[in-house]
């Protein structure tokens, strides 16, 4: 239920009464209405349904959510299941692996079930007090019985629940490095007594640009709603001057981040999607980080896929287990979460207090019901494409991308796919030279497989494995600081070894003339030492702690990551 017209921080109010669609509008809401009313920035409202239980640690990223914690009240009696198991049938997410579609049938519904809103008083109750509390349960607590998701590994569910991986157990065979098959039962000890709800409020992708975004018109849909972000522009560097819609499409896709999540967050934050800014801030800021460094809707958008990802990939590759708030406040993820839930988490405790964080992530009356409103029934489309890779998943045969019998040096271990974080899924190469810095280089960047590029533009080249000309469906391959001149064009049919273009340090912040490439399947960013490992001519990538180091590996011998091109980073490709 939503509460009747509750107040938000900055005198709007909430979303209430009035819902209904326009004749022939393909949008949840009336425009004249979200220009008054519609769900915002997080404040006072009606009682807050969650029940977060925060832990003590202090250091490292963390999080909170709603609804109790798991606490296994005998041994081998705590199953931990997604909270869309108890939830209607139409809501919840698969319970068995659906491979994704044929992107030519067009699979998706053209109409989407509207969200029914009932209304309620609010209640008086004041919402809940976050404090940070103890996270170790005794020595003789039962284990916990999880079943696996997809995309999980044992390396990053032994960060997620404490463990090590060898105190995960599974009466079927488990995987060293690989996904595990979704739906597998595993008994892990329970090491966190207080943690955030395991409740799931985003699909994973509703937060990838996947198969079920592909006909999602981002340009069509900015127009119709009228709004404040429709007549916005401004100047890319890359692409000349560019609206409101071409901005966040523009974004989506480089990011490979849903453009639904984006407007909504847009619209939930400032109001930009329907109606205008009220604020000086949120004219400036529509996404919340006040600096001047990321004044704008473009540094906005940059900023929060950025943001967005680390929560994302940060969860699906162990990395991420806590946040904390800017109010002192820090909290352990519930360790079942999916990666798309943990992603909204992260990101709003980068916007928000705790209490904001709290109203933000209420299901009934903050951002994940302003997203069903704007855009339907999330796990209804999640049903469709997920899960987004099978757990047999292999890398197709790569080569290295220049040419044969050419030294380059290795300049990138695992890296930021796009923006500086988020998934560590790419590598860098620079050709092997005296000069430094940037420089017109007459070198090759060369296919690493056979397919189609599906894009070409300043900087940037886009080679689709599967050949159907979709970024969102198989394997593809980004290419960043491809130099224009020479430059593939899009729409023709490649195979390994085929000239791409020139490294360059264009489209893009570079310190020197490279090539970035990354793997993507069906929308993911893959990690580069993960459990699909990024091998190219039979040389596999390893990462280390930190980013852009790292080394490749083959028979024994190594080659180490560095930036300057020093000897023991050169490689060369062999026939």
């Amino acid at each position: 239920m939503i509460a009747k017209n509750p107040t938000h921080a900055n005198g709007r109010p909430g979303l209430g009464a009035g819902m209904s669609s326009k004749d022939n509008h393909p949008l949840r809401f009336q425009k004249e209405y979200l220009q008054r009313a519609s769900l915002r920035a997080p404040a006072a409202r009606g009682m807050l349904l969650l029940v977060v239980i925060i832990s003590s640690l202090t250091t490292g990223c963390s999080l909170s959510r709603q609804d109790a914690p798991f606490v296994a009240p005998s041994e081998y009696e705590a199953t931990i299941t997604p909270d869309w198991a108890a939830t209607s049938e139409a809501a919840a997410p698969p319970t068995e692996a659906i491979p994704p579609a044929d992107p030519t049938e067009s699979p998706l519904p053209t109409e989407l079930p509207t969200a029914t809103v009932e209304l309620v008083e609010p209640s008086p109750t004041p919402p809940p007090t976050i404090a940070n509390t103890p996270t170790t349960v005794p020595a003789d607590t039962g284990p916990l019985l999880y079943y696996t998701q997809s995309g999980d590994t044992l390396d990053a569910l032994a960060v997620r629940f404490g463990v090590t991986v060898d105190e995960i157990d599974s009466t079927g065979a488990l995987p060293e490095r690989s996904f595990i098959n979704p739906n597998q039962l595993l008994i892990i000890p329970q090491r966190f007594g207080n943690t955030t709800s395991p409740t799931h409020l985003l699909p994973d992708s509703e937060f990838v640009y996947t198969l079920s975004a592909i006909d999602f018109d981002v340009v069509d849909f900015v127009n119709q709603a009228d709004g404040y972000l429709k007549n916005q522009h401004e100047y890319l560097s890359t692409h000349g001057e560019m609206y409101g819609g071409e901005i966040v499409k523009q974004v989506a896709l480089d990011n490979s981040v849903n453009p639904r999540l984006l407007l909504a967050l847009l619209e939930y934050q400032s109001g930009w999607v329907y109606g205008q800014p009220e604020t000086l801030a949120e004219q400036d800021y529509p996404l919340g980080e006040v600096a001047l460094s990321k004044k704008g809707l473009l540094r906005q958008l940059k900023w929060a896929v950025n943001e967005l990802s680390i929560g994302y990939y940060g969860w699906r590759e162990g990395r991420l287990s806590e946040i904390h708030f800017s109010d002192g406040v820090t909290a352990h993820l519930a360790p079942d979460l999916n990666a798309g839930t943990a992603a909204l988490q992260y990101y709003f405790a980068q916007v928000y207090d705790s209490q904001g964080w709290l109203a933000a992530l209420d299901p009934e009356t903050g951002f994940p019901a302003l997203y069903e409103q704007m855009f339907g029934n999330p796990w209804t489309r999640a049903q469709v494409v997920e899960p987004l890779f099978p757990p047999d998943l292999v890398q197709p045969d790569l080569v290295l991308p220049f040419l044969i019998g050419r030294s380059w040096s290795y300049t990138g271990g695992p890296h930021g796919a796009f923006e500086k974080d988020g998934s560590w899924a790419a590598i860098d190469f620079a050709p092997a030279t005296t000069v430094s810095g940037c420089y017109d280089s007459d070198a090759w960047v060369t296919a690493s497989g056979d397919g189609t590029i599906s894009r070409s533009e300043r900087g940037l080249v886009v080679l689709d494995l599967d050949g159907d000309g979709f970024e969102q469906t198989g394997w593809v391959i980004v290419y960043l600081h491809i130099a224009d001149e020479g430059r593939i064009e899009a729409g023709r049919l490649v195979k390994k070894g085929d000239l791409l273009g020139h490294p360059s340090c264009e489209g893009g912040y570079a310190t020197g003339t490279h090539v970035h490439m990354a793997r993507k399947y069906n929308g993911e960013w893959m990690q580069a030492d993960g459990p699909i490992p990024f091998v190219l001519n039979g040389w596999t990538v390893h990462a280390t702690d930190t980013p852009y180091r790292g080394t490749l590996t083959r028979d024994g011998k190594v080659v180490t990551a560095n930036q300057f091109g020093a000897h023991h980073s050169l490689i060369e490709r062999e026939r």
